[in-house]
């Protein structure tokens, strides 16, 4: 696992860059903020990939609990998947709803996932 820090204008972004899954829990996720916070970072980049399958199983609270956490601690997410091919309609209005609020973002693409947290 590594975290690469993209400067844009300023704003340093923390990508997770890693081929395997690598949030299983939610400590998982708090350990990789903690990192990127080290490196100078508020805003991350995860790649679904990186994500326990639990995490887009909402029955499961994964992702509320994950999530709930960057927004307690003021971090903006960016998580970059190919979020149509869920068909639940639970997980749909969850991941229009993320958008909405404007701290986590589900998104297309790394080019998706730069402009919405370097905006």
């Amino acid at each position: 696992m590594k975290i690469d820090i993209i400067e844009i204008n300023g704003i340093h972004l923390a990508e997770l860059i890693s081929d395997e899954i690598i949030i299983i829990e939610p400590q998982d996720a708090l350990d990789i903020m903690a990192e990127a916070g080290y490196l100078g970072s508020v805003k991350l980049i995860f790649h679904e990939k990186n994500l326990g399958s639990d995490f887009f199983d909402l029955k499961s609270g994964l992702a509320g609990e994950i999530l709930q956490k960057f927004s307690n601690y003021r971090v903006q997410l960016a998580i970059i998947s190919d979020h149509t091919k869920f068909s639940s309609k639970s997980l749909r209005d969850f991941i229009s709803e993320s958008n909405r609020q404007g701290r986590i973002f589900f998104v297309n693409s790394r080019d998706e996932a730069i402009k919405k947290l370097a905006g």
